[in-house]
């Protein structure tokens, strides 16, 4: 059985690396023969600074579909011109602060004591560019809780998750989202257990053999087959490692 694991508020907490507990339980899934897979809202860059590096060999899924990664290679799924366009128009008619991500560098012009800010290329490997400057725009976080913007970006090929608790519209091409990011890897339905706890953990959720969401995220749990509590996450881990 293949595990996926998100990432923050489901196995990593305030931004901090995964516990000595979880890491335990993680390895223990991997003993027993489990293929364990981390699908993140994260780029890449910012998912290995939190994983022991004996995990950074693991498949992985970032920026809710947009990276991944295998064989220490990433591959990116892009805007199309004509969303990026708009999405960048948008940007500059209503100022807003962003933070976007290209390939492995980024630019960011939001408040630094925002959370996400927190979470940003923790190791320094690499670098706040200008926005013409990046190579490639791949993923795009606005700050902003604006329903007319977040309607606008709507009517475009684009995929929106909103973190109303931080105030942000997280967006991704039309299409992409964690399960296309799994099927990249050649996952299919009901082969594997995902962990998550957050909207864009859903669409993992509707595929999994067991989908078990972390905390008490409405929408998530209604979507998940069982759930548990920070606590509690390596107990649930160990516990289905033997189960399957």
């Amino acid at each position: 059985m293949k595990f996926i694991f998100d990432l923050d508020g489901t196995i990593c907490f305030k931004g901090q690396p995964l516990s000595a507990d979880i890491c335990t339980a993680i390895n223990g899934c991997v003993e027993a023969g489990h293929e364990v897979i981390f699908a993140s809202a994260r780029p890449i860059r910012d998912i290995l600074p939190v994983l022991p590096k004996s995990f950074h060999g693991f498949r992985m899924v970032g920026g809710n579909g947009v990276f991944v990664y295998q064989n220490n290679e990433i591959d990116v799924a892009g805007f199309p011109e004509d969303a990026k366009q708009a999405l960048l128009e948008l940007i500059e008619e209503f100022r807003l602060p962003y933070l976007v991500d290209g390939r492995w560098d980024y630019s960011f012009t939001g408040d630094k004591s925002h959370p996400i800010f927190r979470n940003l290329d923790p190791q320094k490997t690499a670098s706040n560019v200008r926005l013409e400057e990046l190579d490639g725009i791949v993923k795009i976080v606005l700050f902003t809780q604006s329903k007319d913007i977040e309607e606008r970006i709507e009517r475009l090929a684009v995929t929106v998750h909103k973190h109303g608790d931080e105030g942000i519209l997280d967006i991704s091409p039309a299409g992409i989202h964690k399960w296309s990011g799994l099927q990249k890897l050649g996952l299919q339905e009901d082969e594997f257990i995902a962990f998550g706890n957050d909207t864009n953990d859903i669409s993992m959720f509707n595929y999994a053999k067991e989908s078990i969401c972390v905390g008490d995220n409405a929408i998530a749990k209604a979507h998940a087959t069982q759930f548990t509590t920070e606590a509690h996450v390596a107990q649930t881990i160990r516990a289905l490692s033997v189960a399957y």
